[in-house]
């Protein structure tokens, strides 16, 4: 389990976490979210020990990373995927770090095999695509088995096997019971493959929630209505107030009227409904609904829509 109390950290006088507390629960996965700039990476950062927090505190298992006697088996990292020693072969890599903590390497070849890169073990890291150190990152984070698993954009340069790859590993290790907090700008990635969602914005907690809950947060006011008799029953619509738009034949868009009206008038008049489906929010429009005061940088017709 990660505990996240008080968490603050200045730079100068920028404040690039100020006061964030939460908890990351194993057995699921935890999709950290927020704008650029909005401080995930500086989480992160120390949460591994990479960063001294200003004030409050960052504990995994209920200790300080610094604090483990082997940190690697306890906690697994990718925050950047391209720092590697590029001039070390992918095996010889993940081998040094497994010597630092007396790990065999035997385990360097199993994580090697588990991301699919047995036959580039041997190439020097500094040559592989982002796609590839990627993997190579994952393994990284893997070698020690720890309990806990933290990755920064962990798809990022993957091809849509890669991304598939990574949704089901994530699954899998939330599955086995181990603490994932994965962080992610794609949306519809998250949607997906996490369950519950921590969200920041210039350092302050926005939302701590499940994606369902987030979700169900913003209102839609749209049905979707498909009826052998749509014509008639738009015109009935309209005259109870409703707003009715047609992109296909037999097909309506109806905004401005309850789901339980429409189908009540249906009923009333005999008109048979082969759909009537009220709309749900993306996770996306969900997000960008909570954070639109939170984004940092913009462009000026942003700021002028705003």
């Amino acid at each position: 389990m990660i505990e996240i109390a008080e968490l603050t950290k200045r730079f100068g006088r920028t404040i690039a976490v100020d006061g964030l507390s939460f908890t990351v629960r194993p057995g699921q996965v935890t999709g950290f979210l927020g704008p650029n700039g909005a401080g995930k990476s500086t989480t992160m950062r120390m949460i591994v020990g990479l960063d001294r927090p200003t004030g409050g505190a960052a504990l995994v298992g209920g200790v300080a990373y610094a604090r483990h006697r082997a940190p690697l088996c306890e906690v697994g990292a990718l925050l950047d995927a391209k720092a590697v020693h590029r001039g070390r072969s992918a095996r010889r890599h993940l081998l040094a770090l497994a010597q630092t903590h007396g790990l065999p390497a035997r385990r360097v070849d199993e994580v090697l095999g588990a991301v699919g890169l047995e036959s580039v073990a041997h190439r020097r890291a500094g040559g592989f695509s982002l796609g590839m150190s990627q993997r190579l990152g994952i393994a990284a984070a893997l070698l020690g088995d720890p309990a806990v698993v933290i990755l920064d954009e962990p798809v990022n340069g993957l091809d849509p096997d890669g991304v598939l790859w990574v949704r089901t590993l994530l699954k899998e290790l939330a599955a086995e019971g181990r603490t994932v907090l994965v962080s992610s700008h794609l949306m519809s990635e998250m949607a997906v493959t996490a369950e519950h969602l921590v969200i920041i914005g210039r350092g302050r907690l926005l939302a701590d929630t499940s994606v369902d809950e987030l979700i169900a947060r913003v209102v839609v006011d749209r049905t979707v209505v498909r009826s052998p008799r749509a014509a008639e029953l738009s015109d009935l619509l309209v005259r109870r107030g409703a707003r009715v738009t047609s992109e296909a034949s037999g097909q309506l868009q109806v905004s401005g009227l309850a789901v339980e009206t429409i189908g009540e008038v249906a009923r009333r008049h005999d008109l048979t409904l082969h759909e009537l489906t009220p709309a749900r929010a993306s996770l996306e429009q969900a997000y960008m609904e909570l954070t639109g005061d939170s984004v940092e940088y913009r462009d000026e017709r942003e700021r002028s829509a705003a």
